[in-house]
């Protein structure tokens, strides 16, 4: 399968917030930017690989600054890291006040994407080449984030197994030393 090039996959899409995707603070509402967020992933996964993606998962997603009604908000996506039939999309969010010039960096999301052939299943992606330093750096750091993923989820699959087994004491000793009983009951 031939690959696509990191600076083939730079995706942008942009828009004001309004009154709409308002808080009850007044602040943007962190549900309109994570949808834009995963549709700015839709866009560049699909640019890349050239078929439907659809969102597998969203890694962790810290807001650092609100957005504020007005401010012009702009994604910034690229792939980063590709599997068989998945690929991460990384978003830079910025939020700029255009009658102040001031534009902050807001976020940094990380969403994984799946392929989808014409009968709806998982389908090979395009190789990923990275181009330059920083290319390989996220390439590997996506790889990474992609096996810790995986271990969190067998992690909690055992702390579960293990929760149901544990008996109503342990479970109520969560609730007056939950640091204990992580340890206790985690192994």
């Amino acid at each position: 399968m031939n690959g696509k090039r990191t600076s083939e996959t730079l995706t942008r899409m942009a828009q004001f917030m309004t009154p709409n995707d308002a808080n009850f603070l007044g602040h943007v509402f962190g549900g309109s930017i994570l949808a834009m967020v995963d549709l700015t992933a839709s866009a560049t996964a699909q640019k890349f690989s050239g078929r439907m993606c659809v969102t597998a998962s969203f890694d962790r997603v810290d807001f650092l600054h609100p957005v504020e009604v007005g401010n012009y908000v702009e994604m910034e996506g690229s792939v980063t890291y590709v599997g068989r039939t998945s690929l991460e999309v990384t978003i830079d969010v910025y939020a700029t006040d255009l009658t102040k010039g001031d534009k902050r960096h807001t976020n940094t999301a990380r969403v994984t994407m799946v392929a989808l052939d014409d009968d709806g299943q998982p389908t090979e992606v395009p190789r990923l080449i990275c181009e330059t330093r920083e290319d390989r750096i996220a390439f590997i750091e996506g790889l990474a984030r992609r096996h810790l993923r995986q271990g969190r989820a067998a992690q909690m699959a055992d702390l579960h197994k293990r929760l149901l087994a544990a008996s109503d004491e342990e479970l109520d000793l969560c609730a007056s030393d939950p640091e204990a009983a992580l340890k206790h009951i985690g192994g």
